[in-house]
């Protein structure tokens, strides 16, 4: 440390400035994950993209971004956090630049994985920097301040980027970030301070684990990202990305463990609360970035609604997350941590619970108290687990201890995407199947609802009214066949809180939070 040990020194005005530039930072990082989500159609249209490639403007950020963030602790290590994260919002900057320049699919791709790259070091970063800068008795404040920041981040992202689409162009999508990139780059390099260069790391640099690693952390990302599009193991691509992955995993960790200075230290899941509060981390990825695709992709497949609309629907969650903050705060401080982490993981799961109760009527009203409960439950989710995961750790694990905990959160939405997905396809075909067979003219019922559409149609439409009357029970059918669908996705959500749930006791109160006074 540049001055003392975090319980010794004294925060000056310099490190919160410094230490809030970085937070911006993460947000606009977290932000981008999201951001284009709810945009896809514009940006299909602008760069003349396929179905099948636009959804790499996304796979390829994830996949990016999950290759640096553990990788970031060792580079914090040898150029020191202000170093690394100068770099990466710098880098960052520039290439949102360029995907806003993007002339084709391929390039708008390659940009946008750079863009991840670059980006992902200030996440893992700035959870260290408040552990290694804050003293005990002011951390409950600063995680609020990041359990904030990471949680409005995915779920604002639909809403930003559907204001900005309609408003101005994809585009902005990307230039957004240019100004608050320049600024933040500018504020860390002039105002933090708290670790020096150690190049010593560098002596036996372990460049064939950074590799192991590379191949299997981003054949995993593209496994689970791309398998529920072409059918898993039928396609051949996913396969030999598979065996490529089983490979590298294999051949990673055995260099993990052996190999006497690691890219990643792995020591830090000796610690109990580390080792869970990464399982949790896990779970609230899933949630996270699950609930804030399957709820525009509801509201857009059933409901119709564009992508400004959608995102004012899932504002709502934001709202009750920033309202929260305070009260998660406090809650902080005066209660146990595991008590106040068990009743956030439950309240995101009942929320999740209420939301599967839906019909294809279900818009803003019906929505609300759902993602009122999860946006309420988010903050005291996300506090807790930070400190119960990192809080005990020793300083010089916290590093690259951070990046494995952040890793797994994004590795939890990665691979809860890739089940959603999956559930999509598989409940689907199922539950037209069951509706198919139980909706035929032999029923008194479909035939009289057939007759009644073809009177409505006679005389109105060109061509055959009794035609025109199948091919609408169809669309109906093939509607409510979607609905269950995504009732049964919500509902698996639900169950993985649930599950959660189930591993509190096996988490230990942290001495460090005894000491700090919760």
């Amino acid at each position: 440390m540049a001055a003392g040990p975090p319980e010794t020194r004294q925060v000056t005005t310099r490190d919160w400035i410094g230490f809030f530039a970085m937070v911006v930072g993460m947000f606009m990082a977290i932000l981008d994950i999201q951001i284009v989500s709810s945009s896809l159609a514009e940006i299909q249209a602008g760069v003349s993209a396929s179905a099948d490639e636009i959804s790499w403007v996304q796979t390829s950020y994830l996949i990016a971004e999950v290759i640096m963030i553990p990788l970031s602790g060792i580079l914090a290590r040898v150029l020191s956090t202000r170093y690394v994260f100068v770099i990466s919002a710098i880098g960052f900057t520039v290439m949102s630049f360029a995907c806003a320049l993007a002339w084709n699919i391929e390039s708008l791709i390659v940009f946008r994985a750079l863009q991840g790259f670059l980006g992902g070091a200030m996440i893992p970063t700035v959870f260290a920097t408040s552990f290694s800068l804050f003293p005990a008795d002011k951390r409950a404040g600063v995680s609020v301040m990041i359990g904030l920041v990471a949680t409005m981040a995915p779920t604002l992202g639909p809403t930003l980027g559907g204001y900005l689409t309609q408003s101005l162009s994809w585009h902005w999508l990307f230039l957004i970030n240019v100004a608050p990139g320049l600024m933040v780059t500018g504020l860390v390099w002039s105002f933090v301070d708290v670790d020096k260069p150690d190049r010593g790391v560098l002596k036996g640099f372990d460049l064939p684990g950074l590799l192991f690693m590379a191949l299997f952390l981003g054949t995993l990302e593209f496994v689970v990202e791309e398998g529920p599009r072409d059918d898993w193991f039928e396609d051949r691509t996913i396969t030999l990305a598979a065996v490529v992955c089983a490979v590298s995993a294999v051949l990673f960790f055995y260099r993990v463990l052996t190999y006497h200075n690691p890219i990643v230290g792995l020591r830090a899941f000796k610690d109990r609360n580390f080792a869970i509060g990464c399982l949790f981390s896990f779970v609230i990825g899933v949630g996270l970035y699950g609930s804030v695709y399957i709820m525009p992709l509801f509201l857009g497949r059933i409901r119709g609604l564009n992508s400004l609309q959608i995102g004012m629907v899932m504002f709502v969650t934001g709202i009750f997350q920033f309202m929260s903050a305070p009260v998660a705060g406090i809650m902080s401080k005066r209660m146990d941590l595991r008590l106040m982490l068990g009743i956030g993981l439950g309240m995101f799961g009942f929320g999740v619970y209420l939301n599967s109760i839906l019909t294809a009527e279900s818009d803003f009203y019906e929505l609300f108290l759902p993602q009122a409960v999860r946006g309420f439950s988010l903050m005291m989710c996300f506090i807790p687990i930070n400190t119960l995961a990192l809080g005990t750790l020793p300083p010089a694990q916290l590093k690259n201890a951070s990046g494995l905990y952040n890793l797994m959160r994004n590795l939890g939405g990665a691979i809860g995407l890739a089940a959603i997905n999956t559930v999509l396809i598989e409940r689907y075909a199922l539950h037209m199947s069951r509706l198919s067979d139980n909706v035929t003219t032999s029923r008194p019922g479909v035939q009289d609802m057939l007759d009644g559409l073809s009177g409505r149609f006679s005389g109105v439409i060109t061509g055959d009214p009794d035609l025109a009357a199948l091919r609408m029970i169809r669309s109906v059918v093939e509607r409510e066949a979607m609905v269950l669908t995504f009732t049964d996705c919500l509902l698996l959500m639900a169950g993985v809180f649930a599950f959660a749930l189930l591993c509190m006791p096996l988490v230990r109160k942290p001495r460090a939070a005894v000491e700090g006074g919760h």
